[in-house]
């Protein structure tokens, strides 16, 4: 029986085969997918994609509006159009 930290599936089950002949499961944790744009997709810059947990808040995506979720192509339009709404 796995133990209860292994029983889930955010880590993925690895078969290995032992010197012996013995397969035995290693539970490993899943590597992450890259950043993309929500909006048109590409994938994002400056937004690392490994050891997330052990970096701080500030290095886990840009320091600016929508970051970490829009490229600055669909930021750039995104703020033309809310610019150009604005009525005086």
């Amino acid at each position: 029986m796995p133990k209860l930290w292994q029983r889930s599936n955010s880590r993925r089950r690895v078969y290995r085969r032992t010197p012996s002949g013995v397969t035995v499961v290693h539970y490993e944790l899943r590597s992450a997918n890259v950043a993309k744009c929500s909006s048109c997709g590409v994938q994002l810059g400056g937004v690392p994609r490994l050891n997330l947990r052990k970096l701080a808040k500030t290095e886990k995506r840009p320091e600016r509006i929508y970051g970490g979720t829009l490229c600055h192509r669909c930021l750039a339009s995104l703020l033309k159009e809310a610019a150009r709404a604005i009525k005086l």
